[in-house]
């Protein structure tokens, strides 16, 4: 094996990826960009994934292959690739999209000539599951602004956090904390990056984000394709089951009493509070954040009454209650009949 260091490092994060990730590889393998290495971590597959990638791995030496004895969710795997990675660069790969061949070229080119830009992607557009057309994705953020407050006020905003996807500096990630283990970890991830750096967006449509019935957007955002630039009311108001999204994200989360939007609303103010801003900067930051979510209040309020974890605790004091009067009942009627003895 060669201890050649590559310049960018790419994860790929999957769990039965054998319908695309053929395609997905293959995009990366195309790229006009070639120092790079390739990392797959796969999530305990159950179909032909391992043996997909174990193939591709033996082809190509840039690319490793490990296995997760069990499935550890999608947060630990994204964030086990990262650990695994040695790049100047980091960018993450989902088994079901694509790019076009110069995606990495042009990503590298903008992050090497302008140091104050930690991230860079492009702009996106969405392909069925047989690769065909389906429509722009039209949300443009102005991340690119030289204030801190200004990029955090835009990623504030309804978006599909495609960024993610984008070319990252290694340096920025590891000032970063990783992926959260909590629904939405991905926005808040993002946030705090776009407190650390600017972002740039490039023209150009590079990035082919694919839409199928198995993919995360899919089943906790039904209708995500509808979020455009006119109509970004898809937020956590409208989300179905943060406490399903939490258990996806990790899947050590099955089965604890979780309060998800209040874990929410507590990153989102501890990632102003970290990082080293000026006073005005931090309370233009939660300016910001109070309005973004003016009137989510009773979100809240539904962590604490009609969670299905809080309604099992509910039931189970309910249950100890009942079984506590039950035994006080039988103490009093054994003391009533004691006396007749």
């Amino acid at each position: 094996m060669s201890n050649h260091q590559p310049r960018l490092s790419i994860g790929l994060p999957v769990y039965n990826g054998e319908k695309f990730i053929k395609e997905a590889i293959d995009s990366l393998l195309a790229q006009t960009f070639e120092d790079f290495e390739l990392i797959i971590s796969d999530n305990a597959s159950t179909d032909k994934t391992e043996e997909i990638c174990r193939a591709y791995a033996a082809k190509d030496q840039r690319i490793r292959y490990y296995r997760n004895q069990k499935n550890i969710g999608c947060a630990p795997n994204f964030n086990r690739v990262f650990k695994l990675s040695s790049g100047e660069y980091f960018k993450w790969v989902a088994h079901d999209d694509l790019h076009a061949p110069d995606f990495l070229t042009k990503c590298i080119e903008v992050l090497d000539q302008d140091p104050s830009i930690i991230l860079c992607h492009s702009k996106v557009y969405f392909i069925d599951e047989h690769g065909k057309f389906l429509q722009n994705y039209d949300i443009q953020l102005k991340t690119d602004s030289l204030k801190p407050h200004e990029r955090f006020h835009e990623l504030l905003t309804t978006h599909l956090c495609y960024q993610c996807y984008g070319v990252i500096r290694a340096s920025a990630l590891r000032m970063t904390p990783p992926m959260g283990s909590y629904g939405a970890a991905d926005a808040i991830f993002l946030l705090r990056l776009g407190l650390l750096g600017r972002f740039y967006e490039i023209p150009e449509y590079l990035f082919f984000a694919r839409s199928h019935s198995q993919q995360s957007l899919s089943m906790f955002f039904p209708d995500y394709l509808s979020c455009t630039q006119k109509n970004t009311q898809k937020s956590m108001r409208t989300l179905p089951d943060f406490h399903a999204y939490a258990v996806w994200f990790d899947s050590a989360n099955q089965g604890k009493l979780l309060f998800p939007h209040w874990r929410i609303f507590w990153e989102y103010f501890i990632s102003v509070w970290q990082v080293k801003l000026t006073l005005y900067e931090r309370i233009s930051c939660y300016i910001s954040f109070l309005k973004q979510f003016k009137g989510t209040e009773f979100l809240l309020l539904k962590d604490l009454l009609f969670t299905p974890q809080m309604n099992r605790l509910w039931q189970d004091l309910q249950k100890s209650s009942i079984q506590k009067q039950t035994i006080n009942s039988l103490n009093e009627s054994v003391a009533e009949i004691k006396p007749g003895f």
